[in-house]
């Protein structure tokens, strides 16, 4: 009986761990002298061109949130005159 049961749990683990064990690279020390350089350019840019492009994405989204706040601001302080 205890035989079924190591064989259902070594078939129950390979069948989760059904890829091959590979070995991934470790990008950190590689990352951390990106980030670390003294280049006078921002952190939050110095991802490349992914960074550039979702950061102006966000000040885009901001800016326009914040004008159509003040539009709406606006346009509620003063009502309309019903004839």
């Amino acid at each position: 009986v205890y035989q079924n049961v190591v064989a259902v749990q070594q078939m129950a683990r390979r069948s989760i761990c059904s890829s091959a064990r590979r070995q991934v690279e470790n990008k950190v020390p590689q990352k951390q002298k990106v980030f670390q350089e003294d280049n006078g350019m921002p952190v939050h840019l110095k991802g490349g061109s992914s960074d550039a492009l979702l950061y102006r994405a966000t000040m885009a989204l901001t800016v326009l949130g914040v004008g159509f706040t003040l539009y709406e601001l606006v346009k509620a302080s003063f009502p309309q005159k019903k004839d």
